[in-house]
Parts: C-alpha cells; sequence; structure tokens
C-alpha cells in the first residue's frame, strides 16, 4: 500500500507506539493500544511533504515516530517564523483537533519520517474511554504550554541576536556537548528572529572564538560556560 506521497505505508502502528518514540503511550495497556491502533494510520513521509498547513480544519494528531518536523506560521507581512522542531515521539496538531479550531500551524517534514496519523473523532473517544490517556494528555498539554511560555520569554528578553543564537544553541544541546542541527541557517534564523546573514556571521564568530565546532550537520559544543555567558550578556 502507498502513501500520497509514493511512500510505503506501515500497516500496524502498534510497535512504534510500544516504543520509547512513541513515548507518551508506551506504557498504555495492551488493550488501550490496541484500540489505538486500530484507527491510526502510519505513513512515510518524504523530506518537504506538508502534514497539514496554518489555517486549515483539523483532522485529527499526527505522532512522530521517526524524523524530524518543522512547526512554522507566516506574519501578515509574509514573514516565516519557526515555532519549534518537532521531534520523534512528539504528537503534533493535538491542540487544534481537541478544540475544534483550524491548525494554528504548518507542519513541514525536515527529513524522510513515519507519522502516525489519528482521526480527531476517533482520539477524541479514544480520551474518554481511557481515563489514563486522557490523563496523558492533559499533562501534555500543560507541558507545551509552558515550553511555548519559557521559548517566548527567553528570546523575548534576549537584547541582542547572539544572545538569541547562544539561548536557542544551548536549548538544542541540553546536557549534550555534540548535537544535530538539520535546519539551515536561514531557517535559524527564522526561529530567533534574526536574518540568515546574521546567523552565518555569527556561528563564523563562535567558531572563532572557538565556543563550539561545526561539521556539516554536527554542532559540538566547545565552551559550554562562554556560551552560557553570552546567553544571558546584558
Amino acid at each position: 500500500m502507498r502513501s500520497p506521497y509514493g511512500l510505503r505505508i506501515v500497516e500496524s502502528s502498534l510497535k512504534a507506539f510500544l516504543t520509547h518514540k512513541g513515548r507518551v503511550f508506551c506504557d498504555l495497556s495492551a488493550s488501550a493500544l490496541k484500540a489505538l491502533d486500530a484507527f491510526s494510520y502510519p505513513v512515510d513521509y518524504p523530506k518537504g511533504a506538508l502534514l497539514f498547513i496554518e489555517g486549515q480544519t483539523a483532522r485529527g494528531i499526527f505522532v512522530i515516530c521517526s524524523g524530524q518536523v518543522k512547526l512554522y506560521f507566516s506574519s501578515r507581512d509574509g514573514k516565516v517564523i519557526i515555532l519549534k522542531i518537532a521531534q520523534a515521539g512528539e504528537l503534533i496538531g493535538l491542540h487544534a483537533t481537541l478544540s475544534g479550531k483550524p491548525y494554528e500551524v504548518t507542519a513541514e517534514v525536515l527529513e524522510q519520517a513515519q507519522v502516525n496519523f489519528v482521526p480527531g473523532p476517533v482520539f477524541t473517544r479514544f480520551l474518554r474511554m481511557n481515563s489514563e490517556a486522557f490523563m496523558r494528555i492533559a499533562r501534555l498539554l500543560m507541558d507545551s504550554h509552558y515550553a511555548d511560555y519559557e521559548l517566548i520569554q527567553s528570546l523575548g528578553l534576549s537584547r541582542t541576536a547572539s544572545e538569541k543564537l547562544a539561548r536557542l544553541l544551548l536549548r538544542w544541546s541540553a546536557s549534550r556537548d555534540r548535537f544535530q542541527i538539520a535546519l539551515t541557517h536561514k531557517e535559524i534564523g527564522e526561529m530567533i528572529g534574526v536574518t540568515r546573514e546574521t546567523v552565518t556571521r555569527l556561528l563564523s564568530e563562535f567558531k572563532k572564538g572557538q565556543l563550539l565546532a561545526v561539521k556539516g550537520a554536527t554542532v559540538t559544543i566547545c565552551n559550554r560556560a562562554a556560551l552560557e555567558n553570552l546567553a544571558v550578556a546584558s
């Protein structure tokens, strides 16, 4: 069976929900997982595929099993603002599906990804019948709210482009000194509200100052303390 993009459709998503990549549902009861699996549609999507677009009527939720999905919206003047990069294990389209409102962002696949689709009516009925899953989703919505608030606060309080980029790199690295970036300089700029040229210049300055090293898509934090000082500079 083939997806709308001509790629393979995986006939069962139960295994994906049981793995760490489906961490929201990974330890629900077997009967609950089977009930959800019966109505979900796992599909392989190519890079650049759109799962949904901003303003589109919500059809359901998408669970990312592998790959990355870029979530962004456009301002009235056409400027693109990237909200986040959703990773394997995350649910997207949740707010719109549960509220009955249109999708508030566009979801674009950054690299080939396997994504499970669960229709909205089926998902809401599943939550009504599974109190444990309902509480998980409620907690997920609260966590998402606070994460969005922290991101807006972090970038909004940054006075310079170098602060914004340093904060973003620290968020991506967490406690790891080496990580992958699938975004172009233009897309990084769209996340922190600066131009592509500014991102390129700042990364060059960070490398020259030995704050980090970049090889292809791999970034290595060489001086975390200096990067943290830059992120809180006044």
